[in-house]
């Protein structure tokens, strides 16, 4: 069968853009290709469940128009379904006082992105929200919330269907052949074709792009694994909601911090580490082809020879609680790391270009024959309404509709 798109991917992502497709032209015909036997089962529903309010991200990138849009499409789409969801606000914390000027930095970032509310706030103020945190100058931020992703992914995956999509589990593509007018998509039960493909692969959008290219490209995604521990039921008041420390601005990673779930519970983490596996979870997961293609990456060659330092003290954390609970007492000074109970793990898709930038906007990439996501990392979740609007877009536009 010859369809419209074909998208490739079943996250959060992939199934968004299926579904603004099928919402905006319900006489396309498209098909979801996922790997996995069910949907969201990486990025997605590993993740920490955020609501991103779009603090951090420079104002008109891609990452701040579609966070921004997607945090108000996302809030919408949760009332409308009956999805529970909190915006509980957040606040963030400078430890230091050198950190002060990057946290008035960010202040004045998200004010610039429209976050209303905003603020700074004393350190009576921020007992107040945080009684059990320390730090030298604090901002509160309202927008931030929390939410279960896997649970909005499979509502995106039931409308979607709902409106004539296809959703094909268990359909790992091997190959990709463009001709001039089609697309043909060799998966693991046969061959399918469509007009236009769209590669929302996450961990794999890199390959898929060079499958489909039949060249390699100027990045690759590097696989960055984030750890978490989950704090004892009976510390969990240490937590009212979230606090995050400054970040570090070399890096697209926010740091250690607490986040009250969705689901229940507190989680601390997460630190970021290579893995050796694109879907390596756990510290003994190891690829040895996937590993090689991080490590002989020029660009991640050169990040590390820049930040070795800093990544040394990431793998330290990885290795060692008291290290860890380290990091963490920066921010609750009476957490002890027996509060701590080993909690999960997720992998950040992380592209890094050829010169040693880990690129930290959005990246979407056309040719003939298709739309490439090529990095959507956080906060892709809290976006994905909007990406899945955005690439719509230029796929409708593509096909003429």
């Amino acid at each position: 069968m010859k369809y419209d798109i074909a998208i490739v991917g079943g996250g959060i992502v992939g199934l968004a853009t299926g579904l603004k497709l099928k919402t905006q032209d319900p006489s396309l015909s498209v098909v979801v290709l996922e790997k996995e036997n069910q949907v969201a089962k990486h990025q997605t529903g590993n993740n920490s469940g955020v609501i991103h309010s779009g603090l951090y991200y420079k104002p008109g990138s891609l990452k701040a128009t579609n966070c921004i849009n997607g945090y108000h499409q996302l809030v919408r789409f949760c009332e409308v379904e009956n999805i529970p969801f909190e915006i509980t606000g957040k606040v963030v914390v400078a430890t230091k006082k050198e950190q002060i000027p990057l946290l008035n930095g960010l202040l004045e970032r998200g004010l610039q992105n429209g976050l209303t509310g905003s603020r700074a706030i004393t350190l009576d103020e921020l007992r107040e929200y945080e009684p059990y945190c320390s730090g030298v100058a604090a901002l509160h931020i309202p927008q931030t919330g929390i939410v279960d992703y896997k649970r909005v992914a499979e509502k995106y995956a039931e409308k979607f269907q709902s409106l004539g999509g296809e959703l094909c589990l268990d359909h790992e593509v091997k190959d990709i052949l463009t001709t001039p007018s089609q697309v043909e998509i060799i998966h693991k039960h046969g061959t399918l074709a469509a007009k236009l493909l769209v590669n929302c692969a996450g961990l794999y959008a890199d390959k898929i792009a060079e499958m489909q290219q039949k060249s390699p490209l100027n990045i690759r995604i590097i696989p960055f694994r984030g750890e978490y521990y989950k704090i004892k039921k009976e510390r969990e008041y240490l937590v009212k909601d979230l606090i995050y420390p400054v970040p570090d601005p070399n890096f697209p990673f926010l740091g250690v911090h607490f986040t009250r779930m969705a689901k229940g519970g507190v989680e601390a983490g997460p630190n970021a580490v290579l893995a050796f596996k694109k879907e390596g979870y756990k510290k003994s997961d190891f690829n040895l082809s996937e590993f090689m293609g991080s490590v002989t990456w020029p660009g991640l060659q050169k990040v590390a020879k820049k930040y070795w330092k800093t990544g040394l003290g990431e793998y330290k954390r990885s290795f060692s609680k008291y290290a860890f609970t380290k990091a963490l007492q920066e921010l609750i000074p009476d957490i002890q790391d027996s509060d701590l109970v080993e909690g999960g793990a997720g992998v950040r898709a992380q592209a890094c270009d050829r010169e040693g930038g880990l690129i930290d906007d959005f990246v979407i990439m056309e040719n003939s024959a298709c739309i490439h996501v090529l990095n959507a990392p956080s906060p892709a979740a809290t976006s994905s309404l909007s990406i899945g609007e955005t690439v719509s877009n230029l796929a409708l536009k593509r096909l003429g509709h």
